[in-house]
C-alpha cells in the first residue's frame, strides 16, 4: 500500500516520503484551527475567533510553507505565505486591544470581541 502512494505521489525516495509525512502533519495543523474556532463557538453560543485560531493559523501556514520550500512549489508558497499578513495583523490587532493601546478603545466600540 505504501509502494502504492509512493508512486501516485511521486515519493522517488525515502526523503520525498517523510517530507510527505512533514507536509500531512503540517495540513493537519493547519486544518486543527477550525476545530479550536468550532469549540470556541459551541462554548458561548455565539461566532467567535479565539486567539489561538490565529497562533495555530500562523504556525500551520509556517509549517506549510517549508513543505512547499521542500517540494519545490511555488504556488502552494505564495498561497501559505500571503496568509502570513492577515494572521500577523489580526494577532497584532488583538495584542494592541489587550494592552491598552489608545486605539484599542475604537476597536471596542466597533464590536470586537473581548
Amino acid at each position: 500500500m505504501i509502494d502504492a502512494f509512493r508512486e501516485w505521489a511521486q515519493f522517488e525516495s525515502t526523503r520525498d516520503l517523510a517530507i510527505g509525512g512533514f507536509g500531512l502533519f503540517a495540513q493537519a495543523l493547519f486544518f486543527a484551527r477550525w476545530f479550536v474556532q468550532w469549540i470556541a463557538t459551541e462554548r458561548r453560543g455565539i461566532s467567535h475567533i479565539p486567539v489561538a485560531f490565529w497562533w495555530i493559523s500562523l504556525g500551520g501556514a509556517s509549517l506549510l510553507a517549508v513543505y512547499f520550500i521542500l517540494r519545490r512549489e511555488p504556488i502552494g508558497l505564495l498561497g501559505q505565505t500571503t496568509g502570513w499578513i492577515i494572521y500577523a495583523r489580526n494577532l497584532r490587532l488583538i495584542h494592541r486591544r489587550n494592552h491598552g493601546h489608545p486605539d484599542a478603545k475604537e476597536q471596542r466600540s466597533e464590536g470586537a470581541s473581548p
